[in-house]
């Protein structure tokens, strides 16, 4: 490798690198499963990892169907749409946050007709924090499927209806098990990018402990009264990202 190269890529590489092992260097390993054990960190982190399945899985439920939409579907407006469901990635997650209130807030466009009408009110609630996670999180899910619906070939659909199979028998039974590493990465993406979001939801759910706390504002928090344990609950995070990036191995995500 060239030196011109060598040098900006090894300083790149240092740069990433650094501030984590800063992280393990500050860890205080010898009460770390006392902290890691504490009420707190318990709670933040069954809070964290609920609020995140839930909200993938509602990702699941909208986001597949929206990129079939997105790759198959022939209609005008596809790339404004493609556009729409882009934006939470460049989107700053407190401007999302500040969204979310303006639509489901008491008085917001849907949240005001859903507490007079259901008695419902979704700020400052787990549900709050499902919502916001689901938010940031789908694009990640919709892009992945997408590409990997792009990339599947369509002669297997084409064959099952020749044979008389149905739009969903050919979606449920020759589609979904085609596009299955797909769906499966970017499930794994959509619940990392949820467990670690931090602005929508402390600007639509708040920070109540117990009750929309997750393993990020617990951080945050932490970073104020005690800083080890703020290093505690980073490499909590930590561990749960090396361990994603792991498991998106390259038969999933379909790189050399």
């Amino acid at each position: 490798m060239p030196v011109a190269l060598a040098v900006p890529a090894a300083l790149g590489l240092l740069f990433l690198v650094l501030p984590l092992v800063g992280l393990l260097a500050r860890t205080p390993w010898d009460t770390l499963p006392q902290r890691l054990a504490a009420p707190g960190v318990l709670t933040a982190l069954r809070l964290s990892v609920q609020s995140a399945t839930l909200a993938t899985l509602l990702c699941l439920a909208s986001g597949v169907p929206l990129a079939w939409l997105l790759a198959r579907a022939r209609f005008p407006g596809r790339r404004i749409v493609r556009a729409l469901v882009t934006v939470p990635l460049v989107l700053p997650p407190v401007v999302g946050g500040v969204a979310l209130l303006l639509v489901f807030g008491r008085r917001g466009l849907l949240g005001q007709w859903l507490d007079s009408t259901f008695g419902v009110t979704l700020p400052f609630t787990t549900t709050g924090v499902v919502l916001a996670e689901a938010f940031v999180a789908m694009p990640f899910l919709v892009i992945a499927v997408e590409g990997a619906l792009r990339g599947a070939d369509s002669r297997y659909e084409e064959a099952a209806a020749t044979l008389g199979a149905g739009r969903w028998t050919t979606f449920t039974r020759v589609t979904l098990p085609l596009i299955a590493p797909g769906v499966a990465a970017g499930t794994v993406l959509c619940w990392a990018r949820a467990l670690g979001e931090f602005g929508a939801t402390i600007t639509f759910a708040g920070n109540y402990p117990g009750r929309t706390q997750t393993m990020p504002l617990a951080v945050y928090l932490a970073l104020e009264t005690d800083l080890e344990a703020a290093i505690v609950l980073s490499l909590v995070l930590l561990t749960v990202s090396v361990a994603i990036l792991a498991g998106l191995r390259d038969r999933w995500i379909g790189s050399p």
